[in-house]
């Protein structure tokens, strides 16, 4: 007998041919790695049904003085709060001016001379992009403070469910979005209908816009080519992320206020919600690649499935794509289109405490980080605001991993395995499907599945096996490093 471990690295590796990620996770969803086990991502339950009418584009939680903890979140034509216990309040302005719920781009058939370009073919970034509308949210003291791409006025909300969220007084409009700084300050980002500046009030007084010796407020407009996409807290300054470019704004006093350095450059953001903020560093999606600012510079996140995403991404909705931090992992999480999906419906996330990546399908339109509640909140596409990371309820979605080929014969030679000696800590708490290959581009043979008992009897031979790891549904289930009992073809 002849014992073989399995002993396959965390995280998902997806770049280049199948064979190149020979004994490596090849595919997956709605699992995770921690300390070398694989197990299950934890399921989720309702938390409030029927919170938004239109898929939420933004979402944002905080506490008010007196305790009380808020959610908000905004779609195309709505802005809406909810207190912990689910009573749900629509706090948008009467007058607010409604966006649009999908992007369009207008390359299609029409929208250029015919007989140009080749069949089949993607066509040119010639076209007009008018992406789906997101909300910017944070909040001010403890008050709400929101802004939409289409509607451009920065809105506060005072937690009086009898009044709406109105205009703040002499702030400018036709913003691209927000974000509250360390010291106090609103940032209006693409103030004034140009998407390069940024503008901001006084500190401690955001009704406050007009510079003057004996305030703080100020504006500056970016030296890029690009536009401002989003801007998000980090230790001691506020970083703004354009779409080819990242700037940081650390404050400095009078009389300029705010130090802004360009700190990278081709590194700008896939959308106006794909940065998350971890410890300090700040992590987003590009249009090719993944980004993180460490406090004095920005660089490339190696990432081994990055062929699988951009591979599989419908660029021409990449505006809904957002971030989250999952702090209780050590994760950060990326929502996106699929390329045949105008919704959200895929995932990929960096557990940037041991380095590895996870993918996996997951429909959620916005969502925000434990802290203010006790577990993550994300939203369906049908407006329901669901708890996660708690309990193994996943609604019928599929729980697995499975591996690139293992290869378990030598050059021409055949072998034949019998046996599989299982490593989980709830022995039968999941199954294990094998597909064997004589050659890398044949069609595969599936064995199994097989409920693992201690040893498990199999029978099935090739060159090279894939192995699926399913979990059940219904326990929290962990697997090591399986061993398999491997001899030469025609021995017994």
């Amino acid at each position: 007998m002849t014992l073989i471990p399995l002993q396959i690295p965390a995280g998902f590796r997806a770049n280049g041919t199948e064979y190149e990620n020979s004994n490596a996770w090849l595919d997956g969803s709605l699992v995770r790695w921690q300390s070398g086990s694989l197990r299950p991502v934890n399921g989720w339950r309702d938390r409030i049904s029927a919170f938004s009418t239109n898929p939420l584009r933004g979402m944002h939680s905080w506490e008010a003085l007196n305790g009380t903890a808020w959610i908000a979140g905004g779609s195309y034509n709505e802005l809406k709060v909810a207190t912990a216990s689910g009573a749900t309040t629509d706090i948008a302005p009467t007058d607010l001016v409604a966006g649009i719920e999908d992007a369009t781009v207008r390359t299609g058939y029409g929208n250029s001379f015919f007989g140009t370009g080749f069949y089949g073919a993607p066509r040119p970034d010639t076209g007009n992009y008018s992406e789906a509308t997101s909300w910017s949210l944070d909040n001010w003291g403890e008050y709400l403070v929101a802004c939409s791409t289409e509607d451009g006025r920065l809105l506060e909300w005072q937690l009086d469910t009898g009044v709406k969220a109105a205009a703040i007084a002499n702030a400018p409009t036709g913003n691209l979005g927000l974000v509250v700084t360390e010291e106090r300050f609103l940032l209006a980002l693409g103030a004034g209908n140009n998407p390069r500046k940024v503008q901001w009030c006084d500190q401690e007084n955001n009704t406050l816009w007009t510079p003057a010796a004996t305030n703080q407020a100020g504006d500056i407009e970016l030296q890029t080519s690009g536009q401002i996409m989003q801007g998000i807290q980090a230790r001691g300054q506020t970083l703004v992320i354009t779409d080819l470019d990242a700037h940081s704004f650390t404050y400095s006093g009078p009389p300029f206020v705010f130090n802004v350095q360009k700190v990278g450059s081709g590194c700008g953001a896939i959308s106006r919600m794909s940065a998350a903020a971890v410890s300090g560093n700040v992590f987003w999606m590009g249009q090719r690649g993944f980004f993180t600012y460490t406090g004095n510079s920005v660089q490339e996140v190696d990432c081994p499935v990055n062929d699988k995403i951009f591979g599989d991404l419908n660029s021409s909705q990449q505006s809904k794509i957002w971030a989250f931090n999952n702090s209780q992992f050590g994760e950060i999480w990326w929502f996106y289109p699929s390329e045949n999906s105008t919704e959200i419906d895929r995932y990929v996330a960096f557990d940037y405490k041991e380095n590895h990546w996870l993918i996996g399908s997951l429909a959620r339109t916005s969502g925000i980080s434990r802290g203010v509640f006790k577990q993550p909140i994300m939203a369906k596409s049908g407006g329901d605001l669901m708890d996660h990371e708690i309990g193994n309820n996943y609604e019928g979605e599929s729980v697995y991993a499975e591996t690139g080929p293992i290869s378990i014969g030598v050059g021409e030679q055949t072998m034949r395995v019998t046996k599989i000696i299982p490593d989980e800590n709830t022995q039968g708490d999941v199954d294990l499907t094998f597909k064997t290959r004589f050659y890398p581009n044949e069609a595969e043979v599936v064995h199994g599945p097989y409920n693992p008992s201690n040893p498990t009897s199999v029978r099935f031979s090739g060159r090279q096996f894939r192995m699926r790891v399913t979990g059940d549904r219904l326990t929290d289930w962990k697997v090591g490093i399986m061993r398999v009992d491997v001899k030469p073809a025609g021995t017994r």
